[in-house]
């Protein structure tokens, strides 16, 4: 049945029959509305009376006759040809007005009130009657077959243009795949900006990734404009292949986020944007953490706070936010919260937030000190929901535990993780917030507790190692903006979307690899910004949950007070959260009685913090300084008595070893203890060895996690394990690089 079909069907009921049950003669509109039957009565009824009238005036007999006809000429015919009815409908129109006349003619004359009068009158309503549902049935019936075929020619017209898209499409995968596929569905995505194609394979072991592989190819040969792009998975079945064709650039379009604000759960999906053919894309996060990647300018803070609105439109979850970049992805979330309390003014033009206003998420730590508040009370939690619905789970027959809005889920937003996940020893808080976070990320998935973390890109250096990656079945990489490297397909390897056509702001490609997911797939977030997260917080400040009684006693204080003046007040103060320390570059303390100079510390992997530490204070005289001088220079005599020879001779021209001068003796290790020698990645990779823990990483792991060669890794892990900073752990095609904190 074609679409013109169905939307006559979706007509409301009885409007097809009131429009063409006008069709009987003298009944007027009075048959169209109340059947053929009352039409004649009235039909009747009216004759007779003009009859009576017209006996008892003494009007001349003559005038219905002309009343008749002109009824019979106007309504029956003209009326019926404007209408586009048949000719049975005319017919029967005019009969009616010419015998409705002759008849009251012949009654004023013969005289109304006699047997003969009333048996014909009697008569002539039966037959307008039989008339008027007959000529009813037949002009429906002729209307259904006009639509029909009016239906079919636009079907045909239709089906002509999926067969002329499927033709083409046939042979363009068999110029560029060189496949001979059959379509067998063309479908128009209701945006009307693309069609969806699907085709059975060629036997002979064809698989859709063939055409996978070429879909930038295909776009090409199909010409479509910039932006558009055409993306291939698997059928239904094996041996078929859908294509999304997009003819226009939807990724272009400023797409605000959706309201009403209406509940959500966590159970049933969370919305984070829109496919190109405009069907909203839903992540299922109870049992997923998360990873979302966008180099700076590609629209992640914007993204992010879509993410935190349908987390705040959700009944049964409640939000943590880790900030170490001073709290600023969570401070609009905070904002009718403070202004409810009487703690900041609101903005001009604003109307102030009502009382009992709660904040936009339940917990903000900006400093490394209060992340670590946060991940042991999350810790904390999780044991203790293990012990305390152990009943409950064995009730509902299931390990996962049941998440509701009495018991709500936890979900931990990290705002660009590479803070806490890469930091290495010299940064032990925020080394410590990474750890836990790992920790996190392992072993409360069944208590209810999921993360999302947000970096630049997917590289080891950015997510600390790949465990991130792991964990985060679902994944979202924000295209626009980069530069270097490919964020998809650190994401999805194996993906073929051409991501230089997603260079839009908030677009990029979206996968959930669980049970309940969806495979990689180009889409747009949502324009968010403040004054949508104001009315996102004022509109579910009654449907968001509160932390279960069970978990509120585990956390403890550290739940309780994190509102508190002392923990929280940075936020209406304008003061820094650090209590002391900015530990992202260790600053000198205050300056010495003796007044040193404080040198600034220079960025990046060095010792330069420890030139401001405060040294002890002693008195040294110019006497005691040339002593030292001199018993030093003894030392160096003592051990190195060729040191003032060494390099004085020049090599000698021609076929010598005198080049083995320079090398006869090498240069004793200068570099600190506690900076690794050797390349600028190696940090990244001694790192990357620690976090896997007793079991080592081979050197090829190695090399595929920082991204270099094989053999520039092997010498570099060579050197770092003669230096003590790695051991090496000799077990034939299964030796490994081990950290001396798990050796």
């Amino acid at each position: 049945m074609s679409e013109h079909q169905l939307n006559l069907k979706n007509l409301p009921k009885g409007t097809r029959k009131k429009k063409h049950k006008e069709t009987t003669g003298l009944a007027l509109d009075w048959a169209a509305h109340h059947g053929p039957v009352s039409g004649a009565i009235s039909a009747t009824t009216g004759a007779g009376a003009a009859a009576l009238l017209g006996a008892a005036i003494s009007a001349p007999p003559v005038l219905p006759l002309a009343i008749g006809a002109a009824g019979a000429l106007g309504h029956g015919v003209g009326h019926s040809i404007f209408r586009r009815l048949t000719g049975r409908t005319i017919a029967t129109r005019a009969a009616s007005w010419l015998l409705a006349g002759g008849w009251t003619t012949w009654a004023m004359t013969t005289g109304p009130l006699t047997w003969a009068a009333a048996g014909t009158l009697t008569a002539l309503g039966v037959g307008i009657a039989t008339a008027a549902s007959g000529a009813a049935i037949h002009e429906e019936a002729a209307e259904d077959l006009r639509i029909s075929e009016q239906a079919a020619k636009e079907s045909a017209a239709l089906n002509a243009k999926r067969l002329t898209i499927a033709r083409e499409w046939e042979d363009r995968i068999f110029r560029v795949c060189r496949l001979r596929v059959t379509v067998f569905a063309v479908e128009h995505w209701p945006t009307g900006a693309g069609y969806s194609i699907a085709a059975e394979l060629p036997a002979g072991g064809a698989t859709w990734e063939q055409i996978g592989q070429r879909c930038r190819s295909l776009a090409t040969d199909a010409r479509l404009p910039l932006g558009c792009t055409v993306q291939a998975e698997e059928g239904d079945v094996q041996g078929r292949v859908v294509l999304d064709v997009a003819t226009r650039n939807v990724m272009s379009d400023v797409i605000d986020y959706p309201s009403p604000y209406t509940p959500l759960s966590i159970l049933t999906g969370i919305p984070w944007g829109v496919r190109p053919t405009g069907e909203e894309i839903r992540v299922f996060l109870r049992e997923a953490c998360a990873l979302i990647l966008g180099p700076p300018g590609s629209g992640k803070s914007t993204f992010v706070d879509g993410v935190m609105a349908g987390f705040a439109r959700c009944i049964d979850v409640l939000t943590f936010v880790i900030d170490l970049k001073a709290g600023a992805v969570g401070i609009p979330w905070m904002r009718p919260w403070l202004e409810a309390q009487g703690l900041i003014e609101p903005l001009p033009g604003v109307p102030k937030a009502p009382e009992g206003t709660r904040p936009g998420v339940d917990w903000l730590a900006s400093t490394p000190e209060e992340a670590l508040r946060m991940l042991d009370a999350v810790l904390a939690i999780n044991a203790a929901r293990q012990q305390g619905y152990q009943r409950l789970m064995a009730e509902q027959n299931t390990t996962l535990l049941p998440v509701s809005a009495q018991i709500p889920q936890i979900v931990i937003v990290v705002d660009e993780g590479a803070e806490a996940l890469t930091a290495s020893f010299k940064e032990p808080k925020r080394k410590a917030v990474g750890d836990k976070l790992r920790q996190v990320m392992r072993t409360t998935r069944a208590m209810g507790i999921r993360l999302v973390l947000t970096a630049v890109d997917g590289n080891v250096s950015a997510i600390g190692d790949t465990q991130t990656r792991k964990f985060s079945p679902v994944g979202v990489a924000l295209t626009s903006g980069e530069t270097a490297g490919n964020n998809a397909g650190k994401l999805f390897p194996g993906i073929k979307v051409d991501t230089r056509q997603l260079k839009n702001k908030g677009a990029g490609v979206i996968g959930d690899g669980g049970a309940e997911g969806f495979a990689p797939t180009v889409f747009k977030g949502w324009l968010t910004g403040p004054g949508m997260v104001r009315d996102v917080i004022l509109a579910t400040n009654t449907t968001r949950p509160t932390l279960d009684t069970i978990s509120a006693e585990a956390a403890g204080n550290a739940y309780a007070e994190r509102w508190s003046p002392e923990r929280a007040g940075w936020l209406w103060n304008n003061t820094a959260a650090a209590p002391a320390t900015d530990l992202t570059k260790p600053t000198a303390p205050d300056p010495d009685p003796g007044g040193t100079e404080q040198r600034p510390a220079v960025p990046g992997l060095n010792l330069s913090y420890k030139r401001n530490e405060p040294q002890p204070q002693s008195k040294v005289t110019p006497q005691d300084h040339d002593a030292a001088v001199e018993a030093f220079r003894a030392q160096l005599d003592a051990h190195f008595p060729t040191a003032t020879d060494r390099n004085t001779t020049p090599p000698t021209s021609g076929l010598n070893l005198s080049y083995k001068a320079k090398r006869e003796k090498p240069e004793p290790d200068t570099a600190p203890a506690d900076v690794p020698a050797g390349p600028d990645w190696l940090a990244d990779a001694i790192t990357a060895i620690h976090a896997a823990g007793p079991d080592g990483m081979k050197p090829s792991a190695v090399a595929d996690a920082v991204g270099k060669s094989r053999q520039a890794v092997r010498e570099a892990l060579k050197g770092a394990a003669e230096r003590g900073e790695l051991v090496y752990r000799d077990n034939g095609p299964r030796s490994v690089y081990v950290h001396p904190d798990h050796a």
